[in-house]
């Protein structure tokens, strides 16, 4: 009895673990073989806005290669605040093609800035962007009053 008990345990147990491995594979989405790499070769960049005016141009591009086999699709990208809006390309890249995604940061807020910009592409590892930057405070123009001729009527005329 005791070996009909212990054979019966042994078997759900490697019936259990066999479904339980076949399951775990039917779940996990295959791997893509695209692979985005920015110019730096790493798969997160920075883009550094620099010292810059108020109000002055919002758009920067960067650049970035699909180093993969497969072609590499840009799922999201997403700014960390509405003041970081980025636009990917809609088309797929295909391996070895570069391409660039735009970010306009809102350069009407003076002061230093460091935002991220997240995307998400068909490999399923997330890549970063921080943008950062200074925009400087526009000068102060000072007005300069005008002169108007004051007209100054005597009562005689």
């Amino acid at each position: 009895m005791k070996k009909l008990f212990l054979l019966s345990v042994i078997a759900t147990f490697l019936s259990t673990s066999i479904f339980a491995q076949t399951f775990q594979d039917v779940a996990a989405p295959p791997a893509s073989k695209a692979k985005m790499v920015f110019d730096n070769g790493e798969g997160d960049t920075v883009l550094e806005y620099g010292k810059i005016q108020q109000n002055s141009e919002p758009l920067r591009k960067v650049k970035f290669t699909n180093k993969g086999s497969e072609p590499l699709i840009i799922l999201n990208a997403v700014g960390s605040c509405g003041c970081t809006v980025p636009t990917p390309p809609k088309d797929p890249i295909l391996p070895g093609q570069s391409a660039d995604i735009e970010i306009r940061y809102a350069t009407d807020r003076p002061g230093p800035f460091t935002k991220m910009v997240t995307i998400t592409t068909n490999e399923n590892v997330p890549h970063t962007i921080r943008v950062q930057g200074d925009v400087q405070a526009a000068p102060v123009q000072e007005s300069v009053p005008t002169v108007v001729p004051s007209v100054i009527k005597n009562g005689n005329n």
